[in-house]
Formats: C-alpha cells, structure tokens, sequence
C-alpha cells in the first residue's frame, strides 16, 4: 500500500496573466488530497469527487502517462481530499501529482519531482486543451514559488484566509473569456497583463523582506485590474471587500475568477475576525496555513 498527499494553492499574483508567459506568485497551502494505491485486480478508481467525473479523467490519464514509465496494473486508487472542487484552489493538480507519485512510488518508475510535475502538467493539458504549469507545480514542490521561472521562495509566514463563495466554475471558459476580450482589444489587455507580470516581479523582493504589507496593497491593485477584465463577479467582491474592511492587508480573488474562492493575507492575530466577516458576507470561509511541503509520501 502507499499513500501520496499533495497540497493545494493560491496565487497571491498572476492569475491569466500567466497564461499568456508573464510572472505569476503562487503559494501551497495546507489543504491537501491524498491518493491511496492498494492491490486488486484491474484498475479501479474509488474517488471522493464521483460526483465530479472529470476529476477521474485527471487520475485516469495520469495513469496513462505513468504507463511510459512502467507497467501500472492490478490496483484500487482511492482518493479523498480537503480541497473543495472547481474552487481556484488547484484541486485538480493536486489529484494529478498525487496520483503520480503514488504511483511512481508502487511501481518504482524512478521519477524525480521535476519528472512529476511535468507529467502532471501534461496531464492537465490534456484534459482541460489548455493549461497554466502552476499548479501542479506548486502542489508538487510546495513553498512560494514564480512562474514561469519555476523559482522558489520562502513559504510565507502571514495569516491567510480563503473565501469559497460555493459558486462551481468553468477555468477553460474564463479563460476563453479573457482570450475574447484580449483579442477584440489586443493594445488594451497587453498593457493589464504587463501591469499584472510586474506586480510578481516586484513581489519577489516583498515576499523575500516580509513585506505583507505591501504585498496586500499590490494584490489589490491585481483584483482591480482582474475585475477590469470581467472574472469577477459579486459574491468574490461581497468577500473581499469584507476582509478588507476588518483589517486585511489585501484580498483579491484566486484562480480563474467567475466563482470559486478569494484569499485575504492578514496578521495572524486577525484571521479570526476577517473569517467572520467574510462568512457573513457570502458563502463560507476558512482559515489555512501556507506550506513548504509539497507533495509527500504518508
């Protein structure tokens, strides 16, 4: 039996701007899925996210990537996981990786993590056509970390709070969506997206000083510049505004935008009170921690 964890994220900068190759900040949380390998005969999936079929089309083309490597049979992949689903909070890297190393680890395909990561970012762009390697390369290394430089950082040390509006989106479709504005407007969305690239590059000395302050005012100015190009929508606002207003040193949402989540970065001391507020706001929230560790063996 073996059993591999790999965390989830959240971008503190960079969101879209990432996939046209400009810098993104990405961190790993600990929140994390587990995938569990055991005997059995056949392949056979027992996963947490049924109900989410194309969850268990990343674990079934993971499989297939491994395949390259070695002969993957005979096994039950057992899923469960603490990271809610279609949220910004990379719960499809984070089945992928771990389901990568879990297998890499029951067959002895002697991959090394920057091995995994690729495979899992392969994997993600061949189910969703189109895909950023952030994910799954943070979910696989943990820590802080720039993209596409695939630099890292030190795990930062404030208080981080996450909103989850419980509204399920579409990344592919928010990202057509930007692509559509981008191309009708190719002058305007080029000087947003150079804007947003170098807000990661001036939060790479931030995050190096402890800088939270600063780092919160600039993901603000981000969440207005990823509002200006359409991926937000009320209920995000509702909860940013929120953690702003209770002290807060900036909040913006995290991921494709059109629901999911937002991440507020705080003084630990607050996380408490910016969670309430955000609860009373919309939806739900929760207060997580960021983390070195990326994906594991348990």
């Amino acid at each position: 039996m073996v059993i591999c964890s790999a965390p989830g994220k959240i971008f503190l900068f960079g969101e879209h701007a990432v996939v046209y190759g400009k810098r993104a900040i990405a961190c790993a949380i600990d929140l994390r899925t587990s995938v569990e390998i055991t005997s059995a005969s056949g392949i056979h999936i027992n996963s947490v996210f049924k109900d989410d079929p194309d969850k268990n089309l990343y674990i079934k083309t993971a499989i297939k990537k491994v395949q390259n490597y070695a002969e993957v049979n005979n096994i039950n992949i057992s899923v469960s996981s603490k990271i809610p689903v279609a949220s910004g909070l990379g719960s499809s890297a984070a089945v992928t990786v771990a389901t990568i190393a879990a297998l890499n680890k029951e067959f002895q395909a002697g991959l090394d993590n920057d091995q995994i990561a690729f495979l899992a970012y392969q994997t993600e762009l061949e189910v969703q056509g189109a895909a950023s390697p952030t994910d799954t390369f943070v979910s696989t290394m943990g820590g802080t970390v720039i993209v596409p430089d695939r630099k890292k950082l030190p795990p930062i040390t404030c208080g981080v709070v996450v909103g989850h509006t419980g509204i399920f989106k579409s990344t592919s479709r928010m990202v057509s969506r930007v692509r559509g504005l981008k191309d009708r407007y190719p002058e305007v969305f080029e000087n947003i997206l150079n804007a947003i690239g170098q807000m990661s590059e001036r939060g790479e000395k931030l995050v190096l000083e402890n800088d939270y302050r600063s780092i919160g005012e600039l993901m603000n100015v981000n969440q207005g510049l990823l509002d200006a190009m359409g991926v937000c929508i009320p209920e995000l606002s509702h909860q940013i505004y929120a953690a702003r207003q209770h002290g807060a040193y900036g909040a913006k949402l995290t991921g494709a935008g059109g629901g999911g989540c937002m991440v507020a970065i705080c003084d630990p001391d607050k996380c408490k009170d910016i969670a309430d507020a955000i609860g009373r706001s919309y939806g739900d929230s929760f207060i997580t921690s960021p983390t070195a560790e990326g994906v594991r063996i348990e």
